[in-house]
């Protein structure tokens, strides 16, 4: 996140490095961008008996369960905000200054093995891709801390990167919990940072599948509009320009078929941000369907899917996002060849798209 400096000459803010001077931090953050948690926010107006402290000293006093350096890396990560512009660690408060600040997930030192079975879609030495199934967490977080794709992967693999940290061993990427489809796990941590460079290069191609709720207009279009923190929903992101947030997005879709008043999408984000495709096919007066934040309903119902409205006893057939992770090519971090790894759309969807079909054959 990039930020005007602030006269305090600790707040400064370094721009990212170019592209051919990208660090090993950057490119997993980069990679790491894709989907992630909903954070949780703290808001403080700066007191009198804490004018002049450091930041990071006074969040640590306040926030009470975290350590001063998960409180510090939180800050470098650009999670403290003071007036609305990121700082650094060492940035001393003013007395009457407001901070907005994201609580840094909780720590656990390792993550419990589970045996619950993977659908795998490739594996080798260095890195295996798995076909996510929906409502499965990536890794463990507040409110998720079993029965996540981390725990799956314990269990079956003797060997994971853990260039992520003990919480993340393998990811490379992620996925929302309502997101199906491909996701890559690494194996070793020269193949980790060789894959995360791909992603923070833009050299990953990345398809998914949506079905939308509203006709799109175009058969297929870019859309090109920054995205940042919602300014009252703090679980949402926005279209937003010029804040510290934001950050650009470009997604490509291109319209597979309209039946009624649903849109069959396929996408492929030129980004990675926060809830992308959600928040741009969102902003085109389409939220994909069943998706909670952005399109204002989660369940769907046979009744409502064929334009019949709620019907008492009728069958629900999507409880999730209409969101699929479809196809993703990358190079082989070790060959270099070019390989594609695609998953078949699970039985929800299929379900969803056949109801929707019944109306249009009535």
């Amino acid at each position: 996140m990039k930020s005007e400096s602030l006269s305090n000459e600790d707040a400064a803010i370094s721009d990212e490095a170019p592209r051919d001077e990208v660090s090993n931090d950057e490119a997993l953050n980069e990679a790491l961008d894709d989907e992630s948690n909903d954070p949780v926010f703290r808001d403080f107006v700066v007191p009198d008996s804490a004018a002049n402290q450091r930041i990071d000293l006074f969040l640590t006093s306040a926030c009470d369960g975290y350590s001063r350096t998960q409180i510090r890396q939180a800050v470098q990560e650009d999670q403290a905000a003071v007036d609305g512009r990121t700082v650094r660690p060492s940035f001393r408060i003013k007395a009457g200054q407001t901070i907005r600040f994201q609580l840094p997930e909780a720590f656990s030192d390792e993550v419990v093995p589970e045996n619950i079975p993977l659908d795998l879609l490739y594996e080798d030495d260095g890195f295996v891709v798995v076909n996510k199934p929906p409502g499965m967490v990536v890794h463990p977080a507040r409110g998720n801390w079993q029965g996540t794709l981390t725990s799956a992967l314990a269990h079956r693999f003797q060997c994971l990167s853990d260039v992520g940290g003990p919480t993340r061993p393998g990811i490379v990427h992620r996925l929302d919990r309502d997101t199906s489809g491909v996701i890559v796990v690494a194996k070793t941590n020269a193949v980790h940072m060789a894959l995360a460079q791909q992603w923070h290069d833009r050299e990953v191609e990345k398809e998914y599948f949506a079905i939308t709720v509203g006709r799109l207009d175009r058969d297929r279009d870019v859309v090109d509009a920054p995205i940042g923190r919602h300014p009252y929903q703090r679980d949402k992101m926005a279209i937003r320009e010029n804040h510290p947030t934001t950050k650009p997005a470009s997604t490509f879709y291109e319209v597979m078929e309209r039946i009624g008043r649903f849109t069959l999408v396929r996408v492929r984000p030129k980004t990675g941000r926060t809830h992308q495709i959600r928040v741009h096919l969102a902003h085109l007066g389409c939220p994909i369907l069943c998706d909670r934040l952005y399109a204002g309903h989660a369940v769907a119902t046979e009744s409502w899917l064929q334009g019949r409205g709620t019907v008492a006893g009728s069958p629900e057939v999507l409880d999730r996002q209409a969101l699929h992770a479809r196809r993703l090519t990358l190079c082989h971090p070790q060959s270099g060849e070019s390989m594609t790894f695609e998953a078949p759309l699970p039985d929800d969807l299929e379900r969803a798209i056949q109801v929707i079909r019944q109306r249009e054959h009535r």
